[in-house]
């Protein structure tokens, strides 16, 4: 199965703390390292480790071999002792231009693409895949494009990726809304609705962060393997729980 993920990455410098900082206050990071990341980065590599391969589009800013005039995204990342992440980005997002020289012609020959930043002619050449799982992240570009997406993964809590019925038109054949350990929700456009409870952890959590663009990667595998909706969420829910096993988002990602 031939997979890809457009969208965006940053560089991002990650420190194990005891707790978030409260204002004016100074904590000591157990451990530190550094990694790319961002959503498209890992949604790419969890697909990768699925299919044995995956194609990432993106874009790069003012470093070497980059083609955007501002400076690459970067971001900084708490972890704390519970495993939750508290992010800073520095810089825009930087999602790739349908005008870039990248192999847009090989989205003819693609199974399943993660969207999660581009510009409106972007968000076109995806659309080039048999099936295109989004983030609303990028509602305003997901409206501009007028393209129906086969699933649209949206946050019930996260109000940066909240979905509307009225926001997308065509409406996504199926809109997944995740609880968090909860597990989640889905609907398709004719109604018909389900709900998956949580995965089990394979380990102590680690680091939640990459934990929901593995999911979303997870999903769009198993939508573009042909599965039912009620199956690729069960994958996506163990993607995403495998995750938070790991220190940073790659470690711990399932593979098939």
């Amino acid at each position: 199965m031939r997979v890809a993920v457009v969208g965006h990455l940053e560089w991002c410098e990650f420190a194990q703390v005891p707790h978030v900082p409260a204002p004016g206050e100074i904590v000591h990071a157990s451990h530190t390292f550094q990694e790319p990341g961002g959503g498209g980065a890992v949604a790419a590599v969890q697909l990768m480790k699925l299919a044995g391969s995956a194609t990432l589009y993106t874009a790069f800013g003012a470093i070497e071999g980059g083609f955007r005039p501002e400076p690459q995204r970067r971001g900084f990342v708490h972890v704390d002792e519970r495993g939750e992440r508290t992010i800073t980005v520095l810089g825009p997002r930087l999602g790739p231009h349908g005008a870039d020289p990248l192999a847009w012609d090989g989205l003819d020959e693609t199974d399943a693409v993660y969207l999660t930043a581009g510009d409106v002619e972007a968000v076109r050449h995806a659309r080039r895949a048999r099936v295109l799982v989004a983030t609303p992240r990028g509602l305003e570009t997901l409206s501009q494009a007028h393209v129906e997406l086969d699933a649209l993964v949206s946050s019930g809590r996260d109000p940066g990726e909240l979905y509307r019925l009225a926001d997308l038109d065509p409406v996504p054949r199926v809109v997944v809304r995740t609880l968090g350990a909860s597990g989640g929700e889905w609907e398709t456009a004719s109604g018909e609705r389900g709900k998956w409870g949580p995965a089990p952890l394979p380990g102590p959590i680690r680091d939640a962060y990459g934990a929901g663009d593995s999911f979303a990667a997870g999903l769009t595998y198993g939508l573009g393997a042909g599965w039912e909706i009620a199956t690729a969420v069960e994958l996506a829910a163990r993607c995403g729980a495998a995750c938070m096993t790991g220190r940073g988002p790659y470690e711990a990602q399932l593979t098939l």
